[in-house]
């Protein structure tokens, strides 16, 4: 059956799955938005600015597990997908965006709304494809897909010039596709497997360190099995949280910069470190040269350069992390390896020490509404499975300090580039993919406002997201490093106009509460999540409060700054 290259792209998106898109059309995706007005088995979702809608993407990606798609048109539309492509490159997103592009024939020409997306997006996607001839597009759409979720996740641009949309040809999709080059590695090398397992379980001092990875990997099952069957206590990056439940006795929370002062120790001072699927990021490791000094090292990858990029390593081990994680629980059983809780006793005793001495805490204060209270309450009062997005800055630090995340998949932030405005849309995401889900976004007041009109397509579309604003009219994070490292200058962090944010939500549409005192905290909390509908939370916190314990730049973990 012949059909012209649009309808080809929309069934190919069918048989991939995909029953949502977030796009925003424009003159060369014209003819696709034309066959999408008719094509009622994919739901289209309307955002404000084409970052949002790739922001939306990636939420709903990292929701469900799933590819999430995005659309823009050529020049200005595509060039502004790079910020929302470049945050889920570097947090590993499988994600297919899809830009229209001026006819082939005047590529290259300056051409209106031209912009060469290919080469601007070559540093920041897994692989990009310029579509040349309609008969090349079902494949090239299998071949996106395929590189999107599998070996290490990660988005995939297709170009796709105005002609080709409007040229005829038959449509045939592959099952399968083959590309030469490119075979992720799947079951972890056998004898690599039993050396890590014989280290681990001769070690006094275990730590294992999880990355996003496992969550992405769908893992977490497999490692809070091997976790628990070896009694080895638990960290993670900000990416992995979630991944091993952070109430289990075991886990040490975060690691790294903001970590908690437990983990940070447990790493300095354990003989083996188990890395799963995290990349040694800077945040984590503070100064490389003492990072875990007296351990061996064994990092399970999918992909291989990431081993040994950072750090050195003792033992690699690269492939699928469930099935790695699977074939070392096989060999657990095999060779009956018994729990190591007579021969770890020492080791937990002593983080069970450091835990007693510098608990995660803070100031309390019977007026002023402390940041580190709204993100408790928020946990006491939420659902057990409620999703939250955050933006960046001191309430992302704050959420994963003290949210405390039990569950894979609950938490939507940008890691790897801190991308402030992440926040918003990816919550609208995660909401049109999980319908039937709490989700809920933290926010500080200067990231909401780089996607506050997002609001409109959240309450347009009828998404029941629930929005925190954590406002202290600064750039939070930044003015914490200017108060500690250059002498209180505050120079440009002060957002110095009182915006009312009630009047805001109300203006678009949404419900607006506020507190402005701690007094107040539980019951807008409850009155925003037992009204329906989009609501947005104002809470007026201590202007100057601060995210600790804090590594500073160039310091090693075991120099932290603590709470005073």
């Amino acid at each position: 059956m012949k059909m012209n290259g649009a309808r080809i792209l929309l069934e190919c998106l069918k048989l991939e799955g995909v029953d949502t898109v977030f796009g925003y059309p424009g003159g060369t995706v014209i003819n696709l938005y034309d066959e999408l007005f008719s094509f009622k088995e994919i739901r289209h979702i309307l955002p404000r600015h084409e970052q949002a809608g790739v922001h939306a993407a990636d939420g709903f990606a990292r929701a469900t597990g799933k590819v999430g798609v995005a659309i823009a048109t050529s020049g200005p539309g595509a060039t502004n997908t790079i910020t929302g492509i470049a945050t889920a490159y570097m947090d590993s997103i499988p994600m297919v965006i899809i830009t229209g592009q001026v006819p082939t024939g005047l590529i290259g020409n300056d051409a209106f709304q031209e912009a060469d997306i290919i080469g601007i997006t070559r540093p920041c996607t897994k692989h990009n494809f310029l579509v040349k001839d309609v008969k090349d597009l079902a494949l090239i759409v299998k071949k996106a897909f395929y590189i999107a979720r599998t070996g290490r996740p990660g988005p995939v641009l297709i170009d796709l010039p105005k002609d080709v949309q409007m040229a005829q040809a038959e449509f045939h999709y592959p099952e399968t596709v083959e590309i030469r080059g490119y075979k992720p590695t799947v079951e972890g090398h056998p004898k690599q497997v039993e050396k890590a397992i014989a280290m681990i379980t001769h070690a006094k001092k275990p730590v294992i360190y999880v990355g996003g990875g496992v969550i992405l990997g769908n893992a977490a099952p497999e490692l809070t099995a091997l976790a628990k069957r070896l009694g080895i206590p638990v960290t993670t990056t900000l990416m992995g949280l979630g991944s091993f439940p952070e109430d289990d006795s075991l886990s040490l929370g975060l690691l790294g910069m903001h970590g908690t002062y437990y983990a940070n120790m447990a790493v300095s001072h354990c003989d083996v470190l188990i890395a799963v699927a995290a990349r040694f990021d800077d945040r984590v490791t503070g100064k490389i040269a003492s990072f875990a000094p007296h351990a061996k090292i064994v990092h399970i990858d999918v992909d291989p350069t990431s081993i040994k990029k950072n750090v050195r390593v003792d033992l690699p081990i690269v492939g699928d992390v469930r099935e790695v994680l699977l074939q070392m629980l096989k060999v657990i059983e095999e060779r009956k390896v018994e729990s190591g809780d007579s021969q770890l006793a020492p080791w937990l005793e002593e983080i069970a020490d450091w835990k007693t001495k510098q608990p995660m805490t803070y100031q309390q204060s019977k007026t002023i509404i402390k940041p580190q209270y709204v993100i408790q309450r928020l946990r006491a009062l939420s659902e057990p499975d409620a999703i939250v997005a955050t933006d960046v800055g001191q309430h992302q630090m704050w959420t994963a300090q003290f949210f405390g995340f039990t569950k894979p998949r609950t938490l939507l932030t940008s890691g790897g580039l801190g991308t402030m405005g992440f926040g918003l849309p990816a919550a609208m995401g995660a909401q049109a993919a999980l319908p039937d889900r709490q989700v809920i976004v933290v926010c500080g007041d200067g990231g909401f406002q780089m996607n506050l009109q997002e609001l409109a397509t959240i309450v347009q579309n009828r998404l029941n997201v629930k929005i925190v604003i954590l406002n202290n009219n600064f750039l939070g994070m930044v003015r914490q490093w200017q108060e500690l490292f250059f002498d209180k200058r505050y120079s440009s962090t002060c957002m110095e106009l009182p915006i009312d944010f009630v009047k805001l939500a109300e203006a678009f549409g949404a419900t607006g509460l506020q507190a402005t005192k701690t007094a107040e905290v539980d019951e807008v909390i409850k009155k925003g999540f037992a009204t329906p509908g989009p609501v947005l939370m104002e809470f007026k916190i201590a202007r100057e409060e601060k995210v600790f314990p804090m590594v500073p730049a160039g310091a090693s973990l075991t120099e932290m700054v603590l709470a005073s």
